[in-house]
């Protein structure tokens, strides 16, 4: 249905208040097509705000608006900025263990909104907050207010985890 109206709406180009429209409407829109209208960065903002389940993860679209994310934001490796993962959303949910760990902590807050995750995330994520080096601390000087920050993130650790942190 959505894709049927994007159809619709961009019939005679793009429309200049494409952004009254649903933000799931820009799942299926190019952020090239958007950038008439706007920044590919303001476009990330708003398809971050979009409803994830909108598109199965394995979709080719979801893949692809990534990519377009990541070359959009000018992100040269695999490190992201905790401003570029607040601009990317739910989009973060996607990307590899390998951003995961080279970003450190500055994923983790976002990360905790996805809804399930790889295993290689998984991993990825553990060892993050297990090396202590986030905001949180090491796993030894968590508290419950520690806990409930990272919530998402709870039915990821391992026993290796949990049995450092205090009772």
């Amino acid at each position: 249905q959505l894709s049927c109206l994007l159809r619709m709406v961009t019939l005679h180009g793009i429309p200049k208040d494409l952004d009254t429209y649903p933000q799931e409407l820009l799942l299926f829109l190019s952020p090239s097509d958007y950038t008439a209208t706007g920044s590919c960065s303001q476009f990330f903002i708003n398809v971050g705000k979009a409803n994830v389940d909108v598109l199965p993860r394995e979709a080719p679209q979801r893949q692809q608006l990534l990519l377009e994310a990541l070359a959009c934001l000018k992100i040269p490796g695999t490190q992201i900025s905790e401003e570029n993962a607040e601009i990317l959303g739910w989009l973060v949910c996607d990307l590899g263990g390998e951003y995961i760990r080279n970003s450190g902590g500055s994923l983790l807050k976002d990360l905790s909104h996805c809804g399930s995750f790889l295993p290689e995330q998984e991993e990825a994520i553990r060892d993050v907050l297990s090396s202590g080096n986030t905001t949180f601390g090491p796993p030894a000087t968590w508290s419950a207010f520690t806990l409930s920050e990272l919530s998402g993130l709870i039915p990821v650790l391992d026993s290796r985890i949990l049995q450092q942190i205090p009772k």
